[in-house]
């Protein structure tokens, strides 16, 4: 008698196994790229649309990503982990989390919509989880990097923060950013072995085929970086094909061929492909021969197949990923892949049209009469959704209130001071006042930490390292004034000269508390004249829930000697007009002091704003602040100057005339007030600390938001108005608002063209802030 034994290998089995899950996978991909595509169709066809206004969309975009992320939510994706997707790619990031029951089925009907799904990503405004936002190109694919080195600074600081990798969807024409290689190259990246990007290689951008990606450039910048770099260029039938008689060939011939030329040949037929793929080089004759037996189903199929959209072939390379260091894998596309549009140089932002959509629905078993189905809770599909949801679930955090900060630290400044100086004062005493709170504090530079007198405070607590502490060679030097002490338990991270790196980090440190349940109080230092430079990336770490303070110092005219160049004119008006921000230029040490203390108490909680303190190198009598020595003055002041400004001259009658200034040129406008007074023309002079809370307080009193509309009254109180000069070393359109409070006649002078280099009262009576221009105006305006 004998035995049968199974026929069925162990090998056998595993191959079983995997064309199972890659079908059932498929059977994902296909459903979200209905979804995704369907969300925009609606949008753009379906939804009524009165106005005729152009609602958009990215069909694409989207059909190019949607294997990628199928691959990785269904199969590599874990709790930990976080994803910053592509703009253009939001449908497919929704139509997967519609799937895991993480978005209400109402919401796919409302992209665009007001108060429904954003255009792009959004952490703060969409209704389903979005890791990061995105929607300014490189910005949301360099976010993921400061995410992680914001996770591995909280870990140190307080605990909690959890490990996992943090991956980046990026379009290839997104690599054109510079911000994209300024992050890639900082050097404290080469340690984040968390990192992941994924590049989307569909050739195309938003106008047209891009003549040459030089994707073999790109990897060998990446590789240069100390980056990993994987490639997942073709699929399994075109590789099956170059294992073949003359696959040499069809390799040679698809690498060499340029990017228009392939994009022309996913529009061709079958029959046209016979002839323009052999071409008619020296592998012609070969081309033939390879392809003259592929029925015309299997070479239309085997054009278009390339590597990020197999499953297989993604899953390797995710599986190859080196944690040692970051990684880069670069998946070759299809811009548009299983549309009708694909592989089109114009489809960046076209829309199929009903028949098309109705022919997709039929390929996909879909329909536009339901076009919403989830998948049977019983069937394979179904229950892979219910195990990926649980897989990826957050447990909601508890947010950890910031330790209690002190309002006044108590100190008056005395002698000659700078408010540059006065920041790093500050933060020195907040060790001593409350060092709990202070614990929390992160400062970051981008290469002007001595530049910026934070020297003090570098020594004081060190600088952050994530390995252990490294030797500071120069610590027995003693003509080193700066120690460069680096360790894990620093509060001082040193990035290379790129502002724009400077805020993504300070985005993401600044919102720590909303991932973790743990505030930080970061606090960003770069010269002023920078600061537009790194308006849009924190601009956008604001929008996206980033609460932090930026420090723009030396700025205006009056770092005179640097020259026009080095002027920042219109950064006042900036921090006026920046949402999520309040914005303080503060004359005097002490208000420094009491504008910071105010701004770190408004970071890490869901009511939080950010702040920007613009400061100066002037040296200034710190006596001319008249700090009050009674208590309860001084806290009346105190108030008052984080309200936005402050009565510091009040004539003894009726002020003929009232001079509002702000930072620098103050003493001037007290020198002017002074010479007024000798000819007779009373003048009352106010401190203004922050234009954009007194703007915000003058709507207010209209009734149109939110301010505190008492600092009006206690500041340009109506029974004294008078003709108003406003001055400050910036856009003199910056408080031209202020004559609006009591509408009185007003003259506003500052800083309207470029300077040069000189002393300083050359550049002020050249730009028309010195005394005599401010006495001028004044007599003028009364």
């Amino acid at each position: 008698m004998t035995t049968k034994t199974s026929a069925t290998t162990p090998e056998a089995e595993v191959s079983d196994a995997l064309a199972a899950q890659d079908a059932l996978l498929r059977e994902v991909e296909r459903r979200v790229l209905w979804l995704a595509t369907a969300i925009i169709d609606h949008a753009n066809r379906v939804r009524p649309n009165p106005t005729g206004l152009k609602v958009g969309g990215h069909q694409a975009s989207s059909a190019s990503m949607t294997t990628i992320m199928t691959a990785l939510w269904f199969d590599r994706l874990r709790a930990g982990d976080r994803v910053s997707v592509k703009p253009h790619a939001s449908p497919v990031l929704h139509a997967i989390n519609y799937l895991l029951g993480e978005l209400d089925e109402r919401y796919l009907t409302t992209l665009r919509e007001f108060g429904g799904l954003q255009s792009y990503p959004s952490r703060s405004k969409d209704p389903d989880p979005v890791d990061y936002s995105t929607g300014s190109v490189g910005i949301g694919a360099t976010a993921p990097i400061w995410g992680a080195l914001a996770r591995r600074y909280t870990d140190s600081v307080a605990g909690g923060a959890g490990t996992g990798r943090q991956y980046s969807l990026v379009g290839d024409a997104e690599l054109d950013e510079g911000a994209c290689w300024e992050a890639i190259l900082d050097p404290m990246v080469g340690e984040l072995g968390e990192i992941c990007w994924i590049v989307d290689v569909n050739r195309q951008s938003l106008d047209r085929v891009v003549p040459n990606i030089g994707a073999n450039r790109l990897q060998g910048m990446f590789e240069a970086a100390g980056w990993q770099v994987l490639t997942v260029k073709y699929g399994r039938l075109l590789r099956e094909l170059f294992a073949r008689p003359g696959g040499d060939a069809l390799r040679r011939r698809i690498d060499d061929m340029t990017n228009p030329e392939y994009q022309r040949l996913l529009r061709c037929t079958p029959e046209q492909l016979r002839t323009r793929l052999p071409g008619d080089g020296p592998d012609a004759a070969a081309l033939h021969s390879l392809i003259a037996p592929l029925d015309d189903a299997t070479l239309h199929s085997a054009i278009r197949n390339l590597g990020g959209h197999d499953l297989r072939a993604l899953d390797e390379a995710l599986g190859a990923i080196d944690d040692t260091r970051p990684t880069v894998v670069f998946a070759y596309t299809v811009k548009g892949n299983g549309l009708a549009t694909e592989g089109h140089p114009q489809n960046h932002s076209s829309l199929l049209a009903a028949e098309q959509m109705a022919e997709l629905g039929e390929r996909v078993g879909m329909s536009l009469d339901d076009p919403w189905q989830r998948f049977a809770p019983d069937s394979a599909a179904g229950r892979l959704c219910t195990r990926v949801a649980a897989r990826l679930r957050r447990e909601p955090v508890a947010l950890t209130p910031v330790p209690e900060l002190p309002t006044d630290i108590g100190r008056t400044p005395h002698g000659k001071a700078t408010t540059q100086a006065a920041l790093g004062r500050a933060l020195l005493d907040l060790t001593r006042a409350a060092p709990e709170a202070a614990r929390r504090v992160v400062t970051l530079c981008p290469d002007v930490s001595s530049s910026t007198n934070l020297g003090g405070w570098v020594n004081k607590v060190g600088v952050w390292s994530a390995a252990d502490d490294r030797r500071d060679w120069f610590e027995d030097d003693p003509e080193t004034i700066l120690h460069w002490r680096e360790r894990p338990t620093g509060q001082h991270l040193e990035l290379g000269i790129a502002e724009g790196n400077l805020v993504g980090l300070l985005a993401e440190l600044g919102a720590t508390w909303s991932r973790w349940g743990q505030p930080l109080l970061p606090i960003g230092v770069l010269y002023d004249p920078f600061v537009e430079r790194a308006l849009e990336p924190w601009s956008f770490g604001i929008y996206a829930g980033g609460q932090s303070i930026l420090v723009g110092t030396p700025s205006g005219v009056t770092l005179a000697p640097e020259g026009g160049a080095h002027q920042s004119v219109t950064t006042p008006s900036v921090g006026l007009e920046q949402p999520g921000c309040v914005t303080y230029e503060p004359a005097f040490a002490i208000d420094v002091e009491w504008t910071l203390l105010a701004s770190l108490a408004r970071l890490g909680r869901p009511d939080g704003t950010s702040a920007y303190l613009r400061l100066s190198t002037r040296p200034v009598d710190q006596s001319l602040a008249a700090v009050p020595t009674d208590p309860a003055a001084r806290e009346r002041r105190r108030r008052q100057t984080v309200a936005g400004a402050y009565p510091l001259v009040r004539s003894a009658g009726q002020p003929a005339v009232t001079i509002a200034a702000m930072g620098a040129v103050v003493p001037e406008a007290l020198l002017a007030a002074e010479r007024l007074a000798a000819q007779g023309t009373p003048a009352d002079v106010v401190c203004v600390t922050s234009p954009g809370l007194l703007f915000d307080a003058v709507r207010a009193r209209s009734g149109r938001g939110e301010g505190d509309s008492w600092i009006l009254d206690a500041a340009f109180p109506a029974h004294r108005a008078a003709p108003l000069v406003t001055v400050l070393d910036g856009h003199p359109h910056t408080l031209a608002f202020l004559s609006g409070i009591n509408q009185v006649r007003a003259t506003h002078l500052g800083v309207t063209r470029f300077g040069q280099s000189g002393d300083l009262e050359s550049v002020y009576r050249y730009h028309g802030l010195d005394a005599d221009s401010i006495v001028g105006a004044a007599l003028d305006v009364c």
